[in-house]
């Protein structure tokens, strides 16, 4: 296991899972300073090899995050806003982006920024009872600006969407499961074990990472593509997997009538 702490953010990595955690108590809000870190986090699981998934957590139990700082926004120029948002943007498109997948482990309240946080990860696990969840930035006389009016949209539909975001509503852990937003809710206690074990699920070697990975990046990066031009990507990535290690391993084991020993090569 190594760690490092950062005032902000702290990074931690051991079999296989990297874990990212928005460490500002009470309510882990966001600053450009949080966001810088979180990109430095992000950008050093994605080049350890030894690391296979990301874990997206907020510091303590009340909180998963609960958006920006909104005293720093109100005392920042426009100029700043835009370019805040603009590297935020930039530094969740990332995590996108990186071919591992990422997990956020919704502990506590998920609301506004934090959302959309939680919505750049590829799964979502929430704490039973944990808290509430929702996009309430209409509130403010702003819209969700972390990229929760383009990922909520996509996730559970444009109607849907729109009705949460323009009505401000913040709804229970359950309910967020049952529209989609959650995919698994994991009782309060040994939650952080159960995210542990989920996590480490999808790592080597029970789980081809580098599929993982692939499947992540076919999805990510094809949903806006054309149905052609997402097939071509699917097969490019088709065509490096076959090439692997553990491809040669899982049908190997396959046809050996074996479980595999994938080792995410």
């Amino acid at each position: 296991m190594t760690s490092a702490q950062s005032e902000l953010i702290r990074y931690t990595s051991g079999e296989g899972v990297a874990t990212i955690e928005l460490s500002n108590p009470p309510a882990n809000a966001y600053s450009y300073d949080m966001f810088r870190q979180m990109d430095d986090a992000i950008l050093r699981a994605r080049m350890d090899e030894s690391v296979h998934v990301l874990v997206l957590r907020g510091a303590g139990d009340k909180f998963f995050c609960a958006g920006a700082d909104i005293a720093m926004l109100d005392r920042v120029t426009p100029e700043f806003k835009y370019y805040f948002c603009l590297h935020a943007n930039e530094t969740l498109l990332r995590l996108e982006n990186t071919q591992k997948l990422v997990i956020a482990a919704m502990n506590g309240h998920c609301v506004g920024g934090g959302l959309e946080v939680a919505l750049a990860a590829d799964l979502r696990v929430a704490r039973a009872g944990g808290g509430k969840v929702g996009l309430p930035e209409v509130g403010l006389g702003v819209l969700p600006g972390t990229g929760g009016t383009q990922r909520l949209a996509r996730l559970i539909g444009k109607s849907k969407a729109i009705e949460l975001m323009v009505r401000g509503d913040r709804m229970t852990m359950e309910e967020a499961r049952d529209l989609g937003l959650v995919n698994w809710l994991l009782p309060s206690d040994g939650f952080w074990s159960g995210v542990d074990e989920l996590a480490r699920s999808f790592c080597p070697p029970g789980k081809a990472s580098r599929a993982v990975g692939a499947i992540k990046r076919a999805v990510q990066s094809g949903r806006d593509l054309s149905v052609e031009a997402g097939l071509a990507l699917e097969r490019e990535l088709q065509q490096q997997l076959f090439a692997s290690e553990d491809a040669r391993e899982g049908l190997r084991a396959f046809v050996e009538s074996r479980p595999p020993r994938f080792q995410g090569k």
